[in-house]
């Protein structure tokens, strides 16, 4: 039995990752036509009106834009021209623009070493807001105003905390919590009886992190019953498969119910 779950395993990964990218897909496309949306409806509220933007917000959309090509810029409908972008990221980005310039003297700016540590406190802590920045940067020896931790992300692009973390990138959620996050999917394998062919669910669960994976169970036809005790057994306080993850990537399989989804939540674990 060890030998037969054992060389279940590739291709319990293979789903796993397999239904990952079907999942990632979906969600970049409906974020892309929710912002399409938007923009269009925004161009309707100026009514054909030329935006003014500050010197700030051009160097924020010209960094945002730069993993973005011509292509998909025009297809998301931006307001702003690809070409248009490129020239701001020329001046206010890529030339290293700073904002300090245009200032009246006043407070020096802060060396360059203090700011890459806060814009990297930053966007490594999405809940972390300008007082837990400011307090964070005085442990380790930095005094900053709270308002220079804002007006350094500003410049950074870099949006408020409730703001970030709505809108962190993918890849930023799963470097902040890759020990945290687990995924959940089934695979259907066909097993040769005296009856003929049977086939059976089975269903998977895997870690991020560390890339083990564990059968949770195997059955003919998955049930609302049978699934909460799977999650009962994935959440045992001694052995449970999923102790210690916040996260739990699944699919939209019916099988995974309301219940169900309400029951990972009073573990202490998001449904994705």
């Amino acid at each position: 039995m060890g030998r037969k779950a054992s060389n279940l395993w590739p291709a319990a990964v293979r789903a796993v990752a397999a239904s990952l990218v079907a999942w990632l897909q979906r969600e970049q496309e409906a974020v892309v036509a929710y912002q399409a949306e938007e923009i269009r409806a925004l161009r309707e509220v100026l009514g054909g009106k030329r935006h003014r933007f500050t010197d700030a917000q051009r160097r924020r959309l010209a960094l945002k834009s730069r993993p973005l090509s011509h292509a998909k810029l025009r297809e998301i409908g931006s307001i702003v021209s690809p070409d248009t972008l490129t020239r701001w990221f020329r001046k206010y980005a890529g030339a290293k623009y700073d904002s300090h310039a245009e200032r009246r003297p006043g407070r020096p700016p802060k060396p360059q070493e203090i700011r890459e540590l806060v814009v990297k406190l930053a966007q490594e802590n999405t809940s972390w807001g300008y007082t837990r920045i400011r307090d964070v940067m005085r442990h380790l020896g930095h005094e900053l105003r709270r308002t220079t931790v804002q007006r350094i992300l500003d410049e950074d692009g870099i949006q408020p905390a409730p703001e970030r973390r709505k809108h962190m990138p993918w890849a930023t959620f799963l470097r902040a919590h890759w020990g945290a996050i687990a995924a959940m999917d089934f695979f259907k394998v066909e097993v040769l009886s005296l009856r003929g062919p049977i086939r059976y669910a089975v269903l998977v669960v895997m870690d991020l992190r560390s890339r083990r994976v564990q059968i949770a169970g195997i059955i003919r036809e998955p049930y609302e019953d049978w699934m909460l005790q799977i999650l009962r057994n994935l959440v045992d306080g001694v052995d449970g498969f999923l102790l210690s993850r916040v996260y739990l990537i699944m699919d939209r399989d019916p099988v995974f119910t309301q219940e169900f989804r309400a029951c990972l939540e009073h573990a202490g674990i998001e449904p994705g």
